[in-house]
């Protein structure tokens, strides 16, 4: 596989607007499922790993997804390549990082992944554009039942799907929103979210998911457990609080451009000064400057960029996709230098 050829793009659910998507960028529906009669990954031998490496791709591919899927074995992906995928959220920094034979299958247009022998022997991954819960989910328990009807899942009448995670037996179904809230970290207005998280069982985590910042004033909201909670349960709790997260942030927009416009614009059109002119650009400064810009865009500020373009820099602008692009290793100065300079490009005033 190509890393320069997925670089150049974003998937299509960060590409498509969807519904609220002006603050909520996806919604990722992941179930977490083993095999009947394997040890866990972490516990399991190095030949039988690769043996039912094998017999998992065969199974995901008997299951005529309707989605045709792509299969790699990461183990015989380059470093670069395995960065790549995380960066497109296709794979967890857990895959990369891990040890032995492990995969993902993944659709063309990236709304379905599956992960095999990563934490659990298959991990189902569905992404859909903006706060998508009810048909993220219908795709993913489709994906689930074509599968199941030739994997033979571990599972317990007491217990339900056996996860090595306690946290994830049941249903072993995770749910992730996630949001843009510039308006409500400006602000510093973010206690909200945490509170009402908090109350009903949720938790709040960066970018990449669990152990990462919130850079770019993006957050996902997500499940903690599923042990003794029903999918419906589980759904109807993210379905009720992300629309208060919405109707926040969209609050705290309204009184920006009433009430504090100057500072909105100030910040806007800064950013914007930024991205056109600077030589050197981290990707933490990229993407709190996009940040920026993509609030600019939502609020009419820069009605010549679509949100679309702007979310796609999000991804594009990353370290492992400006060298996929580069075609070699850089170093991390001449990352910064790169990433400046596709910035500018794009940025430039004639362009936009």
């Amino acid at each position: 596989m190509e890393s320069a050829d997925l670089a150049r793009h974003a998937g299509q659910w960060l590409r498509v607007p969807g519904p609220d998507s002006d603050v909520v960028l996806s919604t990722r529906i992941r179930l977490a499922r083993n095999v009947e009669g394997y040890a866990f990954p972490g516990r399991i031998a190095s030949a039988t790993r690769r043996e039912l490496e094998t017999q998992l791709r065969s199974w995901i591919e008997s299951a005529a997804l309707a989605d045709a899927v792509r299969y790699c074995n990461l183990l015989a992906l380059d470093d670069l390549t395995r960065q790549v995928l995380a960066e497109r959220h296709l794979v967890s920094r857990e895959l990369v990082n891990g040890d032995g034979d492990r995969g993902v299958s993944f659709a063309a247009s990236e709304f379905v992944s599956i992960m095999t022998n990563e934490e659990d022997h298959v991990r189902i991954q569905v992404i859909r554009s903006g706060q998508s819960l009810d048909e993220a989910m219908r795709h993913a328990v489709e994906v689930d039942r074509k599968l199941e009807g030739h994997i033979p899942y571990a599972w317990s009448e007491q217990y339900g799907y056996l996860t090595t995670c306690p946290t994830n037996v049941g249903t072993g179904l995770r749910i992730s929103v996630m949001m843009h809230v510039p308006a409500l970290v400006l602000m510093e207005q973010m206690d909200k979210v945490y509170q009402a998280a908090s109350k009903v069982g949720l938790t709040v985590r960066g970018f990449y998911g669990e152990g990462t910042k919130a850079i770019g004033d993006v957050i996902q909201i997500s499940n903690q457990q599923t042990l003794g909670r029903s999918e419906v349960k589980i759904l109807e709790t993210l379905g009720n609080i992300v629309p208060k997260i919405v109707e926040y942030e969209r609050g705290v927009r309204t009184h920006l451009v009433n009430e504090k416009r100057m500072v909105l614009e100030d910040r806007v059109w800064r950013s914007m000064g930024t991205l056109r002119y600077a030589r050197k650009l981290s990707s933490e400064e990229t993407l709190n400057l996009l940040s920026a810009v993509r609030l600019g865009v939502n609020l009419q500020l820069l009605p010549n960029l679509s949100v679309g373009e702007v979310n796609e820099l999000f991804v594009t602008t990353q370290p492992a996709h400006l060298q996929a692009q580069e075609g070699k290793r850089l170093e991390p100065e001449e990352r910064d230098v790169a990433r400046a300079t596709l910035l500018r490009e794009w940025f430039r005033p004639e362009s936009n």
